[in-house]
């Protein structure tokens, strides 16, 4: 019993670990476009969104700016149930809803229209950003309602998709290296790869009561 305690705790301190690594690079990510400037990192792909539609800049560093907070709010509400830290968690959950139905998964939503790889990524990004705002605002329904139970599973799901933004990332890496695919054909890919594992996984845990 003991041992399997220990194994737990490790498990958790990997996943922290390996969340706090992950989280600065997605940090890093964000600082690069600080100061706010339309000729910096994947905009320079965008150009003809930029030039053609003076909106979409908005949508981008609103949905920049803004994940990064969705990410560590997430993380914190999640752990913080290792602390007992009741308040902490209702003030990290207020804000994590907040940003995703408000800001994130809006301009998420909006952005998704202008993916790139063609109209099958477009669909995936549109579909996990309706998914990523219903899933949150499901849980936020729950919690009005008090149904922690359910609001919990539901929360999970929303944070499924949030982790799109670094499994993403890894999907991308692992498999430029592995295959070297032409790069809309990477995005065509990555596009789904990114959440579809992520909330599968969710959803096994939540059917065998680990979450």
């Amino acid at each position: 019993m003991l041992s399997a305690k220990r194994n737990i705790t490790f498990i958790k301190i990997l996943l922290i670990i390996g969340f706090v690594y992950f989280f600065w690079l997605m940090f890093s990510i964000t600082l690069e476009y600080i100061p706010i400037t339309p000729n910096v990192s994947f905009l320079m792909i965008k150009q003809t969104e930029v030039e053609q539609r003076p909106e979409y800049l908005y949508f981008f560093f609103t949905h920049v700016y803004t994940s990064i907070f969705v990410l560590l709010s997430g993380f914190l509400a999640i752990i913080r149930k290792d602390f007992g830290l009741k308040n902490f968690h209702r003030n990290m959950g207020k804000s994590y809803i907040f940003f995703i139905l408000i800001l994130a998964a809006p301009s998420g939503l909006y952005m998704g229209f202008f993916a790139n790889g063609g109209i099958f990524s477009k669909i995936s990004f549109v579909i996990l950003g309706f998914l990523w705002w219903f899933s949150t605002f499901k849980a936020y329904q729950l919690a009005r309602q008090k149904r922690f139970k359910e609001h919990k599973q539901w929360m999970w799901r929303s944070f499924a998709f949030t982790l799109s933004a670094i499994t993403l990332r890894m999907w991308k890496v692992i498999i430029v290296y592995l295959f070297h695919p032409n790069p809309m054909d990477v995005y065509q890919i990555i596009a789904w790869l990114g959440w579809i594992p992520n909330i599968l996984l969710i959803e096994y845990l939540i059917t065998k009561k680990q979450i």
